[in-house]
């Protein structure tokens, strides 16, 4: 749950802590700075920014939410479960500014990855349908909506509710 910064930061401390206590050869504490170091690398590339980025999307900082995303250098480097939540929040993200197309490509790797939860995955499975019921693609519409009544049992009401919105629209345009 660090910026890259911070990471780099703390782990420059621990490699002091590393030197210094292999210095006074307290190996213990030698040990126990390069298991922290290998956290922080581990970390840096399974887990990376996706928390902070997270919360910045959680209170509405789409723009620091972007700038956090964009410190991630290799996506697919990312746990399954923050992959996912990269691309859910990339694509709201995306989604904010209008920038549709790409919405619509994190929102499907989204869906691809496990989320959070059901209303999650369900989420992104909906935005990819009104997207291309926007784009006039109906098909690829409907084939999202019925991967997302797949999931009915385990949603919230108010994600029913705007299923059935998104399917009452499509029914509109295939008129």
């Amino acid at each position: 749950m660090f910026t890259n910064r911070a990471r780099i930061l703390v782990a420059g401390l621990f490699v002091i802590m590393l030197a210094v206590s292999l210095q006074m050869k307290v190996y213990e504490l030698a040990g126990l700075a390069v298991m922290f170091i290998a956290l922080l690398i581990w970390g840096y590339f399974k887990q990376n920014t996706i928390v902070l980025a997270a919360k910045a999307f959680h209170v509405k900082d789409y723009e620091k939410a972007e700038s956090l995303l964009k410190q991630v250098p290799n996506p697919q480097w990312l746990s399954k479960k923050r992959r996912g939540f990269y691309e859910f929040i990339y694509g709201g993200v995306c989604l904010q500014k209008r920038d549709y197309a790409e919405a619509e490509q994190h929102y499907e790797l989204a869906a691809l990855y496990p989320l959070r939860t059901a209303n999650d995955h369900v989420a992104a499975l909906v935005h990819v349908a009104n997207i291309s019921i926007r784009n006039g693609n109906f098909d690829k519409a409907t084939a999202y909506l019925q991967l997302a009544d797949k999931h009915k049992d385990n949603i919230t009401a108010k994600m029913k509710d705007v299923i059935q919105k998104v399917e009452q629209e499509l029914k509109k345009h295939k008129k």
